[in-house]
């Protein structure tokens, strides 16, 4: 999608800081972190977020978790533990609608997350 900020950072158009990457999916530093680590990862291909991904399409969210792990390894924080969170549309905080994972850590998680 040619307007989406997400798909000009997968296509390089936009620079990042590449953590990880796979065949599906890339990983790279949120430029606002809200934790001492805070990577997205992003299917390379379009989905508008996880409420929208058809099934023949199934697989994509296994593969960012699969590089969510990854990305956990790579920065030092599988051992002590991390969050996930894939956030949907407005309500749910969704800032840039493209599907994706953040991945935070590298300190003690708030509960209720907020």
């Amino acid at each position: 999608m040619s307007d989406c900020l997400f798909c000009k950072v997968v296509a390089g158009a936009i620079p990042s800081t590449r953590v990880a990457e796979s065949e599906t999916a890339y990983a790279f530093d949120d430029i606002a972190p809200q934790a001492p680590v805070h990577v997205l990862v992003v299917p390379k291909i379009h989905h508008v977020s996880a409420d929208h991904v058809p099934a023949d399409h199934q697989s994509t969210v296994d593969d960012l978790v699969l590089l969510a792990q990854e990305v956990a390894t790579i920065k030092g924080i599988r051992e002590s533990g991390y969050r996930l969170v894939m956030n949907v549309g407005r309500d749910g905080q969704m800032t840039v609608p493209h599907l994706h994972l953040h991945v935070l850590g590298g300190r003690m998680m708030a509960w209720p997350p907020g």
